[in-house]
């Protein structure tokens, strides 16, 4: 768990979730069915989507150190610690 994927969670339920509301409003589908329907599904899409975004871009950052992971004392990081 890193706070990056913490942070990009809360970003790509609420894109998922809007933009599903608004594919079946534009379809047609009006009413609380449609709405909670695609809460659901952002809810459920958006830590994998999160983790996975996360991933591409601390692969892509040559700054990055994957090998750093493993080295960390804790899986919870102290508040004023950079990241690993």
């Amino acid at each position: 768990m890193d706070r990056l994927a913490i942070l990009l969670t809360m970003l790509t339920g609420a894109m998922i979730t809007g933009t599903l509301v608004v594919v079946f409003f534009s379809m047609g589908y009006y009413g609380w069915g449609p709405v909670i329907i695609a809460v659901v599904i952002g809810m459920v899409g958006a830590w994998p989507s999160a983790w996975g975004i996360s991933r591409r871009i601390k692969r892509k950052d040559p700054g990055w150190d994957e090998t750093q992971v493993e080295k960390a004392p804790s899986s919870i990081p102290r508040p004023g610690a950079p990241e690993l």
